[in-house]
C-alpha cells in the first residue's frame, strides 16, 4: 500500500520544486530608488543638523528630567500603547497558527451510545434488539503544500506580524510627542502667564498715575478710563491662558494613564519653556525612510500582499494530503476485534473545478499589491511633506523669534534709560511707565515666538519618526 502511494505521489513530487506565485523582492520601482529621496532635506538649513542623526529618545535633547520620567510613564501606562501591543500579540499569535499548518495533524475521536435501529426503516414489523456500539480511532494527516500555498501563507502572516509591530512603534512616536507636546504647552502657559500679569502690572501703575493726574485737572477724565479699559482687557487674557495650561495637563494625565481630575498640580508650576542647545538633529532622507515606522508598515503591507498572490495562485493545483488512521468501530461485545477493527492509508486529494473564480481572486490579490504600491509612495511623499513643512516653518519661526528677542532687548534698554533720565528728574513718570509697558509686551510676544519654537520643534521632531526605537 504504501509503495503504490509513493508510486502515485513520485511524479508530482517531482514537479513541485518551489512555490507558486511571485517571490517579494522590495518595491523595485517606487519613489524610494530615486536619488532626490534619500538626500538632504532643502528647508530650515540654518535650523537643522544635517550630519547628526535624530537621537533614538530625542526628547532628551531638552535637558528637562520632569519630561524624561513623564515620556517613560506614558509608555509603561499609555492606553494606545496598550491596544497596539495586544493587536502585536494577536499578530504574532495568527503567525504561530499558520505555521502549525505545516505541522501533521492529528486527532482522536471516542463515542459510546445505545442503539436500536427502526424496524419500518427495512420494512420489518418486528422490534430489533437494542445494542450498545462504540467507535474510537486515531488519525493523523499532513499536507505535503506541494505549490507552496501554506509557505505563501506564512509569508503573509510574518509580513503582518511585522506590519502590526511597526503599528505598535508609530503608536509610540505619537505618545512621545504628544507628552511632550503637552508638557511644553503647560510650561509655555506659565512664561506666558508670567509675561501677561507683568504688563498687568505696568498697566495698573499707569492707571494710578494718571488718576493722579486727572485729579489734578491737568488730564481729562477718559484718559483714565482709557487705561483702565486696557487693563480689564490684559486681565480679560488670564483665564483664557490658564483654561490652556489646565487643558494640557488633562491631555497629559490621559496620556500616562490617568484621569484627568488626577493630574499632578505641581505640573501648573513650570514656567521655563523647553530649550534646545544645538541645532534640530534631522539627518537625511534616507535615514527618514527607514525610520518611519508608517513607511515600514506600508512595505510590509506589500511584501504580504505578494505573498497572498502565491495563495491564491496555489487554488489552480492540486491540494495533496497524506492521511492515516486507525480505529475500532461495532458492537461494544465484538470490540477490538477483526470485525470492528479498521485502518485507512493513503493520499487525499482536493482540486477546485471552478478555475474562473480561482483566477478572479488571483487577479483581485495582484490588484491589492497595486494599491499597496502606490500606497507606498503615498507614504513616502507624506513623509519628506510633514518634514519639509515641519522644518521649513521651525525654520521662519526662529527668525521671528530673533526678531522679537532684538525688540525685546531694545524696548528693556530703552526702559532702562526711562528709569535713569526720571529719577534725574529730566522726564516724567509717564514716559518711564510707558517704557516698561513696551518692555513688558515685547516681552510677552517673546512668550508667545517660543512657545510657537517649541510646538514647531515638536512637530517636526514627530514627521522624523523617531522614538520608538530605544525601548524603556
Amino acid at each position: 500500500m504504501v509503495r503504490r502511494t509513493l508510486a502515485i505521489l513520485a511524479p508530482i513530487l517531482l514537479a513541485a520544486c518551489a512555490p507558486v506565485g511571485p517571490n517579494y523582492h522590495g518595491p523595485q520601482t517606487a519613489l524610494v530608488a530615486r536619488p532626490a529621496v534619500s538626500g538632504p532635506f532643502v528647508a530650515g538649513d540654518r535650523a537643522i543638523d544635517h550630519a547628526m542623526p535624530l537621537p533614538d529618545r530625542w526628547w532628551r535633547l531638552y535637558d528637562d528630567p520632569v519630561l524624561d520620567g513623564l515620556v517613560e510613564q506614558a509608555f509603561a501606562a499609555n492606553t494606545d500603547l496598550r491596544v497596539a501591543n495586544a493587536n502585536l500579540a494577536r499578530s504574532m499569535a495568527l503567525l504561530s497558527e499558520a505555521h502549525a499548518r505545516r505541522q501533521v495533524q492529528a486527532g482522536f475521536s471516542s463515542e459510546v451510545s445505545e442503539q436500536q435501529r427502526s424496524a419500518e426503516q427495512v420494512l420489518s414489523h418486528v422490534q430489533p434488539h437494542e445494542r450498545p456500539l462504540y467507535d474510537i480511532g486515531v488519525s493523523v494527516g499532513y499536507d505535503l503544500d506541494l505549490f507552496g500555498g501554506i509557505r505563501r501563507g506564512i509569508e503573509a502572516a510574518s509580513a503582518d506580524s511585522d506590519a502590526a509591530g511597526a503599528a505598535r512603534d508609530l503608536v509610540r512616536v505619537a505618545v512621545a510627542a504628544e507628552t511632550a507636546r503637552a508638557w511644553a504647552d503647560i510650561c509655555n502657559a506659565g512664561n506666558q502667564m508670567a509675561a501677561m500679569k507683568q504688563i498687568i502690572a505696568t498697566q495698573r501703575g499707569d492707571l494710578a498715575l494718571n488718576r493722579q493726574i486727572v485729579a489734578q485737572g491737568r488730564l481729562p477724565g477718559f484718559e483714565a478710563e482709557k487705561r483702565q479699559g486696557a487693563v480689564e482687557a490684559s486681565r480679560a487674557r488670564l483665564p483664557q491662558i490658564q483654561a490652556r495650561q489646565r487643558n494640557a495637563a488633562f491631555r497629559l494625565a490621559g496620556l500616562i494613564g490617568r484621569p484627568p481630575e488626577e493630574f499632578d498640580p505641581s505640573w501648573l508650576g513650570c514656567n521655563r519653556p523647553l530649550a534646545l542647545m544645538q541645532p534640530l538633529p534631522v539627518g537625511d532622507g534616507a535615514a527618514l525612510l527607514r525610520r518611519r515606522p508608517d513607511i515600514r508598515i506600508a512595505e510590509r503591507r506589500i511584501a504580504g500582499d505578494t505573498a497572498r498572490v502565491g495563495v491564491a495562485m496555489s487554488a489552480l493545483y492540486p491540494d495533496i494530503r497524506l492521511g492515516a488512521s486507525i480505529g475500532s468501530t461495532g458492537a461494544v461485545v465484538d470490540r477490538f476485534s477483526p470485525l470492528t477493527n479498521r485502518f485507512a492509508l493513503g493520499p487525499q486529494i482536493s482540486w477546485t473545478v471552478n478555475r474562473s473564480a480561482v483566477r478572479a481572486r488571483i487577479a483581485g490579490a495582484r490588484a491589492g499589491v497595486d494599491a499597496d504600491l502606490a500606497a507606498f509612495d503615498g507614504s513616502v511623499l507624506k513623509a519628506l511633506r510633514e518634514v519639509e513643512t515641519a522644518l521649513n516653518t521651525y525654520a521662519a519661526d526662529l527668525d521671528r523669534l530673533n526678531e522679537l528677542t532684538k525688540a525685546q532687548e531694545a524696548a528693556a534698554l530703552v526702559a532702562e534709560k526711562a528709569h535713569k533720565l526720571h529719577a534725574g528728574g529730566r522726564i516724567g513718570a509717564l514716559p518711564a511707565i510707558a517704557a516698561d509697558r513696551d518692555a513688558a509686551m515685547a516681552k510677552q510676544a517673546v512668550a508667545d515666538a517660543r512657545a510657537d519654537i517649541n510646538t514647531d520643534q515638536i512637530a517636526a521632531f514627530l514627521a522624523l519618526g523617531g522614538g520608538w526605537e530605544a525601548k524603556p
